[in-house]
């Protein structure tokens, strides 16, 4: 049997919390015999196993298609947002890219408006508030047109479909020294405003989205770029800047 195909041992400092006002603390554990072919959170489900078996409380993480597209599953490793692997969720995030006997830190999303609800978990519905301040076309469009019928130039069409990535996992936040949304609200205005559905409301859109950020507490964007670092989906630095122009323009 290879050096690789052997099972890792693993000393895991994770984050326990009990609700929000609880002060929480870091509680080691070891893992061991883990295949290095195992997502993290499969790792995670084997170490619950045995704290249950144990009589121990179980780590509360979320998770959900564990194929890295419905923005669930999130937590700082080694004080990386979704850990170091470049474009990957945690939920794709392999043992194999770890070495046998390493120490892995895991915390939860650190901002004020993402609470911790239960050791990894925090709430996020800060997130939808944002997307229920204007995060949608409310112009009756009826049945679908035929395809190609609206003429949409094909940078503006790459651009709308990279910010249309965004899964709302909160990585960008977690990273920001500011925790700043404005990465996840650009792409979510972005991916609107540069089609033709989304024109009629452009500027209000912008305008209520912003606002509501604020609103919710996340701070400003100083151009950092923490957040598309650890984008999952790569999402770039220049949507904060259309979101911005929208923004100033609706503001006049």
């Amino acid at each position: 049997m290879s050096e690789r195909a052997k099972g890792m041992n693993l000393t895991l400092k994770v984050w326990r919390q009990n609700g929000p006002q609880d002060k929480g603390r870091m509680v080691t554990y070891r893992v061991e015999d883990v295949s290095p072919d195992m997502s993290f959170l499969e790792m995670l489900d084997v170490l619950n196993e045995r704290l249950i078996l144990e009589g121990d409380d179980p780590i509360a993480f979320d998770h959900d298609c564990r194929e890295g597209i419905c923005g669930m599953c999130g937590m700082v490793i080694n004080g990386v947002a979704h850990g170091e692997q470049v474009a990957t969720t945690t939920c794709q995030l392999h043992m194999r890219h770890f070495e046998d006997n390493a120490v892995i830190t895991i915390e939860p999303w650190r901002a004020a408006p993402f609470p911790v609800v239960k050791d990894l978990v925090v709430d996020r519905s800060a997130f939808d508030r944002i997307i229920q301040a204007g995060g949608f076309i409310s112009v009756p469009a009826g049945s679908a047109p035929d395809a190609h019928s609206v003429p949409v130039k094909k940078v503006d069409a790459d651009a709308a479909f990279d910010a249309a990535t965004c899964i709302g996992c909160g990585a960008c936040v977690a990273a920001c020294p500011n925790g700043s949304a404005s990465l996840f609200t650009a792409a979510k205005i972005t991916h609107l405003s540069l089609l033709p559905q989304g024109q009629p409301e452009r500027d209000s859109r912008a305008k209520a989205m912003v606002e509501q950020m604020d609103a919710e507490g996340f701070g400003g964007c100083t151009n950092t770029g923490e957040c598309t670092a650890v984008c999952p989906k790569g999402i770039p630095l220049d949507t904060i800047a259309r979101m911005n122009r929208d923004y100033l323009r609706a503001s006049k």
